[in-house]
């Protein structure tokens, strides 16, 4: 994944939501729990954690019981530590008070709880790419020093991994052609990242990694969701025995939920579009542009998928009148770059959500060799009367502006490939017309209709017309 691209925009629920959400979390709501329960006796050792003596009365205040009790309580105080809920106050006497942050889960905005369990979020993914602590323990040299080399773990490998695989499962839950809200299967999602895109069927090997990245993920993920981030259904714990033991209940070998389900949350994808942002990708939200001018909004949705689009600009339109908006629409959509095509393809489809009180709006740009055959289709499709019928001239600068623009916003499609050939079945001689058409997409168009036709009699008439277009503009 660049960091250069723009990412399919995310559908955010709104802060307050989030914030609730934060709020109820087990991870940071442990913590608040235990910033609040800390007093003048509290005391932590060297490192900030709390004292061994103290932790069962830290476990029973988040009413914890049982072997990993004390852990459980260790972990919620450092996480209220490292969220500054909690500040030590003297080092060397190990006392505490409230931190600043502790505050703003009560009386702070949505954004200031969703700020701080951002730093949560943080420390959770730091533990989740680190491996057992029995094995660091076992790895102890003489000197005190860990051996990372006996680990067999790379810290920043560990960690580029598994922000590999929450950035796919990201991906996936903002694209239009992923499962959305519906949760991912463990193996396509580990797989993923392992599998090579161009690789057609697995090796023995390479379906080897992708297990035991599975088993790797299982325990990520178990880690990662009382923090929020995730829903996780874990691997069954049947199809990691030994092959030698009996199961103890028949299994069905085509469920593949036994494998493990994961889903991303509302909150898990406000999380992860934030550290997206902090690292330098282009990671919009459904909404960002609702505030900003037409030219924003079609050079900004430009890379859309379509129902993304659609959702951006009601929103942009429910916040101008309708012959106002239109009319900042045309304004934008005007221009010979590059990208003006998809702007004037984007400025249709915004048009087509306008009522019939936009019509003023492209009775004014009938006359404009850019506008005026997008003006004459919606009004005739408005149901407007006394339409002018477009010249020759541009019905043919039309057609190669809208092929243009069908270029740019999906390359080549099976959609721009039915457009292409019904466009050489329907105009007679269409490619000795097409060629003079003084539009700078024109050569770059009738070669991709040259690519597209399946007819190679009709594809060696694109090329040819793409040639002399080419020439004819002096390239």
């Amino acid at each position: 994944m660049s960091d250069s691209s723009t990412l399919p925009p995310a559908r955010l629920r709104p802060e307050a939501e989030l914030a609730r959400d934060a709020l109820s979390a087990p991870v940071l709501a442990r913590a608040a729990r235990l910033a609040r329960w800390a007093g003048p006796d509290t005391r932590v050792d060297a490192g900030g954690g709390l004292v061994e003596e103290q932790l069962p009365a830290a476990a029973e205040q988040l009413g914890l019981s049982g072997d990993d009790a004390a852990a459980y309580a260790s972990e919620a105080w450092r996480i209220a530590v490292d969220t500054g809920l909690v500040e030590i106050t003297d080092e060397e006497a190990g006392t505490v008070g409230a931190g600043e942050d502790l505050a703003l889960l009560t009386g702070g905005s949505p954004q200031d709880v969703l700020g701080v369990w951002l730093t949560a979020l943080e420390a959770v993914l730091a533990d989740a790419s680190v491996p057992d602590l029995d094995d660091l323990v076992d790895a102890m040299a003489e000197g005190g020093e860990v051996d990372l080399s006996s680990l067999d773990w790379d810290p920043d490998a560990e960690s580029e991994f598994l922000d590999g695989v929450l950035g796919n499962l990201y991906l996936l839950t903002v694209g239009e052609d992923g499962p959305g809200d519906a949760p991912v299967p463990l193996p396509a999602l580990a797989a993923s990242v392992i599998v090579p895109s161009d690789m057609g069927e697995p090796s023995n090997e390479v379906l080897e990694q992708v297990s035991d990245a599975m088993m790797r993920l299982d325990d990520q993920f178990r880690l990662l969701e009382p923090v929020g981030l995730v829903e996780y259904q874990p691997v069954d714990e049947a199809l990691m025995a030994d092959a030698d033991e009996e199961p103890a209940a028949p299994v069905d070998e085509a469920d593949v939920t036994r494998y493990g389900m994961v889903r991303l949350t509302s909150l898990g994808l406000y999380g992860l579009r934030a550290r997206l942002l902090d690292a330098g990708f282009d990671a919009p939200a459904v909404g960002d542009l609702a505030d900003k001018g037409a030219d924003a909004l079609l050079d900004g949705t430009a890379p859309f998928p379509p129902a993304a689009a659609h959702a951006e600009t009601e929103l942009w339109l429910a916040g101008r009148g309708p012959l106002d908006a239109a009319r900042e629409l045309l304004a934008a959509a005007c221009g010979l770059d590059p990208g003006a095509p998809l702007r004037r393809l984007r400025c249709q489809q915004a048009l087509s959500l306008v009522g019939a009180e936009a019509e003023p709006a492209l009775r004014e740009v009938l006359d404009d060799a850019e506008l005026g055959g997008l003006a004459r289709v919606w009004l005739t499709e408005h149901g407007a009367r006394d339409v002018p019928a477009p010249s020759q001239d541009m019905v043919f600068w039309l057609t190669i502006d809208t092929v243009a623009a069908q270029l740019a916003a999906e390359g080549n499609s099976e959609e721009l490939r039915a457009l292409v050939e019904g466009l050489a079945q329907q105009h007679s001689g269409f490619f000795d017309t097409a060629w003079r058409v003084e539009h700078p997409a024109t050569p770059d168009v009738l070669e991709a209709m040259g690519r597209l036709h399946p007819d190679k009699k009709i594809a060696k008439e694109a090329r040819k017309a793409a040639f002399k277009a080419r020439s004819q503009q002096g390239g």
